[in-house]
């Protein structure tokens, strides 16, 4: 990767009618942003279908596209839909939040008339759309189809054993049965990729590549776990046996219980690693470069019997290590790669990294804790790293400034140089873009100065995250300019 920089904002916190960013025009205005600002990246949160608590990191698919970023202007001009069938839902009166309640009430009715009039005009190419996805799109149909046909409920509450435990004979009865939710799936998938698409292309052609996020492990409640447990930590009843999480630490006395299903390494090295290679290869149809989330999990993982209310009971296993990282270097040798290497380093950990040739990340906000010396400080940098500001589960910079302790906030104004004139946002943007790190990466809300107010996430906390969004204007040609002008001081300028 050339020394550059780049901008995090989720697709669905970008601007539109419809009560949630979309892949439509506010995302091709963003990309001409981004152009002119001459960021070379946009960084995305994961675009996979939200399920329980809203978050893209809890997901019924490894492989899928979110529906709700369909955006409903391109379908209207696609004959799909009229404007009264886009526009008469209730999508909400907050256009700088997004309400997932109201989304999951009437998305998938306006969508189910897309499916009506397009599924049969578009037979050829969602035909050959279905076969290029083989892989995982037929199982993910059935399993959002017998979901709905049982009321949402996760697989495991399934009252039919013998789906839930994927006999062949219950498969084929229940694929005939639901036939056609099962091809309503589908659809929605072909028009997600079909958008997504033509955008990431557009963003080509403006000289803006795409940073997506791979969370490392899948949700329980996923077609991942329920058409393939052979790959997963289950007993015989497909009943996990150990779940993921992190250990007790100074910020959360119980640990974070995750709740994911744990790999079963084993059964995966014996099989070349080929449901991660196939992964990768869904997220590099989607992604220039791919950021492994949790990536010291690679290492060793921290791992809590199936049952427990809190992490403290959990205990560190032995990873995969690089026979499992060296693998998919191997099988992918033009894919980039970013490790979020945060949270309990050891040694182990940073061979790996080293190992790996896959550049670490530096959080700003983290490096002025006054009680310590900071590994996060810029001086410390090597070239081969990722400097964050700040990544989506930290406050914003503003919001730090309110919450961190005075004495760490006297540091960063001294070590920065940070002074009134400046801001105080651009000046930790000065001291991350100057730094030796290849690439630097911002928030959009640090560069608008927001609060508290507009924090993506909030760790170990349900609701209330994932649903800041900008407001149309928000961003403006001076800010590009103002931005491109630091870009281009400190050698980042994508053009």
């Amino acid at each position: 990767m050339r020394r550059s920089s780049a901008i995090i904002l989720p697709i669905y916190a970008l601007p539109s009618p419809h009560g949630i960013g979309t892949l439509g025009r506010a995302a091709y205005d963003f990309v001409d942003f981004l152009s002119d600002a001459h960021q070379a990246w946009w960084q995305l949160l994961p675009v996979g279908p939200t399920s329980f608590g809203d978050s893209p990191y809890q997901s019924p698919s490894a492989f899928a596209g979110n529906p709700y970023l369909i955006d409903l202007d391109m379908l209207v001009e696609d004959g799909l839909l009229t404007r009264q069938e886009a526009d008469t839902p209730d999508w909400g009166d907050d256009p700088s939040s997004v309400d997932y309640a109201l989304l999951y009430k009437s998305r998938a009715s306006v969508l189910r008339l897309a499916f009506e009039r397009g599924f049969e005009r578009d037979r050829g190419d969602v035909t050959r759309f279905r076969s290029k996805n083989v892989s995982w799109l037929e199982d993910y149909a059935l399993f959002m189809a017998i979901k709905r046909h049982f009321g949402m409920v996760s697989w495991l509450e399934w009252p039919d054993e013998a789906i839930r435990m994927r006999e062949p004979e219950a498969v084929a009865g229940y694929r005939a049965k639901l036939a056609d939710q099962v091809d309503f799936n589908v659809y929605v998938q072909y028009l997600f990729f079909r958008q997504w698409e033509a955008l990431r292309s557009y963003a080509g052609e403006k000289g803006v590549g795409i940073i997506g996020d791979l969370p490392i492990y899948v949700a329980l409640d996923s077609s991942d776990v329920w058409a393939e447990p052979q790959w997963f930590q289950l007993d015989r009843k497909n009943i996990p046996v150990e779940v993921a999480g992190v250990p007790p630490d100074s910020f959360s006395a119980d640990g974070q219980l995750w709740g994911n299903p744990l790999y079963d390494y084993d059964a995966m090295e014996a099989d070349g690693y080929g449901w991660w290679k196939r992964r990768i290869e869904g997220a590099s149809r989607l992604y220039d470069v791919i950021r492994i989330d949790h990536f010291r999990g690679f290492e060793s993982y921290y791992a809590v019997p199936y049952g427990q209310k809190t992490a403290r009971g959990g205990r560190w296993v032995k990873g995969p290590g690089m026979g499992l990282v060296g693998t998919l270097k191997r099988a992918f040798p033009k894919v980039e790669f970013i490790a979020e290497d945060l949270g309990y380093h050891t040694p182990e950990v940073e061979r790996l990294l080293e190992d790996s040739g896959f550049p670490g990340m530096k959080v700003l906000e983290f490096a002025f804790d006054s009680r310590d010396q900071s590994l996060f400080l810029p001086h410390s940098y090597e070239r081969n790293s990722t400097c964050y500001v700040g990544t989506h589960d930290n406050q914003t910079l503003m919001g730090w400034r309110e919450e961190a302790d005075p004495a760490d906030v006297e540091r960063a104004q001294r070590y920065l140089g940070l002074n009134a004139e400046e801001g105080f946002v651009w000046g930790f943007v000065r001291g991350g873009m100057s730094s030796v790190a290849t690439l630097f990466v911002a928030q959009m809300q640090d560069y608008l100065g927001l609060g508290t107010e507009a924090r993506t996430n909030t760790p170990g906390t349900l609701g209330g995250n994932w649903q800041w969004r900008l407001l149309p204007g928000q961003i403006t040609s001076e800010l590009s300019e103002r931005i491109a002008s630091m870009t281009r001081m400190y050698g980042r300028s994508a053009s």
